[in-house]
């Protein structure tokens, strides 16, 4: 058994060694397989550990973990019943790549369909496309055995009638008439563009609690990468918006010759940079996971000082990290890590840069 454990690499010969760079270098590092989420997500992590030491894949950890987030409705910013859109409807975003194959399935814009990570798994392992979107995804996940039911709740009704009396305050609107930051419209475009930056953040409130998305990475015993999203998306979006989550490269990226990441966030915004594509990029040129996802932070920073968002990192040699931009009411990043060193997920913050 003992050298059974040794050719996995979980003896307790690499553990010390992992103890012990982590308290010489100060580096966030841990024995594989590791299970990292954004957020205080902990029944995600939980699920996904559970998966990988039931025989489970890295991808079945990231389905798995991915949608309790969606059973649970992860404060509500993932899965049904929460951030309702302009028309007061909860559609879904979801991902999932293999880092193996570098093969993607997701899915934008879904509706009456609670499974959206489900979904995209499905069209990664029944198609040959990577994304599907709208009603006709709806279609597709039906035709896959998955139930069509009603993704509104008392509560998104609530958070939707909410908005409207307050005149629809805020909203993602710009260069219409009548006036966005005063009406509910309908709108039609001015006649004259502002041409001014609209970088900034929205009017929403930042805390802990006031987020988009559940961004997942599973690095298994061998090295092998999956990671994933799931999200409903930003509250009060225009009908038919796709933010980052279901965009490979920009909501997650795996590749098993270097790690993986994902970002949470201002999707908006970040999606412009592909931030998970370039943590990545930047592990594979030896960069500590960390420095990497501090770098893609400072680099969108620099179009973009007061967006909201936070990415996290890992490479295959259990070394992990993460980041977040500083704004008012978001000053630090909590997300969940659970490897063999652990006995339950680990909640851990960073300082916002």
């Amino acid at each position: 058994m003992g050298s059974d454990m040794a050719r996995r690499g979980r003896g307790p010969g690499r553990c010390l060694r992992v103890m012990i760079l982590v308290l010489v270098l100060g580096a966030r590092a841990a024995p594989l397989p590791l299970v990292l989420n954004t957020w205080a997500f902990r029944g995600a992590a939980e699920t996904a550990w559970r998966t990988l030491q039931s025989g489970g894949s890295e991808l079945d950890a990231v389905e798995t973990g991915c949608g309790q987030c969606e059973i649970e409705q992860c404060d509500g910013s993932v899965g049904f019943g929460g951030s309702p859109d302009e028309h007061g409807e909860t559609t879904l975003d979801a991902m999932i790549m293999d880092g193996n194959t570098m093969e993607v399935g997701s899915v934008a814009d879904l509706r009456h369909v609670k499974n959206a990570i489900g979904v995209a798994r499905k069209v990664m392992q029944h198609t040959k496309h990577t994304l599907l979107v709208g009603e006709s995804a709806s279609l597709f996940a039906v035709s896959m055995g998955f139930p069509y039911e009603d993704l509104t709740t008392q509560n998104s009704l609530s958070i939707y009638l909410k908005w409207l009396n307050q005149s629809c305050q805020p909203n993602y609107w710009k260069n219409v008439i009548p006036d966005p930051s005063k009406s509910c419209g309908p709108y039609k475009r001015a006649k004259e563009l502002n041409n001014r930056k609209e970088w900034s953040i929205s009017q929403r409130k930042m805390n802990i609690h006031n987020h988009d998305t559940i961004g997942m990475i599973v690095i298994g015993e061998t090295g092998n990468v999956a990671a994933g999203t799931s999200t409903n998306g930003a509250t009060h979006k225009i009908q038919g918006r796709v933010g980052d989550s279901p965009i490979a490269g920009a909501g997650a990226y795996a590749d098993s010759t270097v790690g993986g990441a994902a970002a949470t966030g201002d999707g908006d915004i970040m999606m412009r940079f592909l931030p998970s594509y370039q943590a990545v990029e930047y592990m594979r040129m030896g960069i500590d996971p960390t420095i990497a996802c501090q770098k893609v932070i400072s680099r969108i920073q620099k179009y973009a000082s007061e967006f909201f968002g936070a990415v996290i990192c890992a490479n295959t040699t259990g070394s992990y990290g993460a980041a977040c931009n500083k704004i008012p009411g978001f000053r630090q990043f909590h997300f969940m890590v659970y490897s063999p060193l652990l006995s339950q997920p680990s909640e851990q913050v960073v300082d916002c840069i």
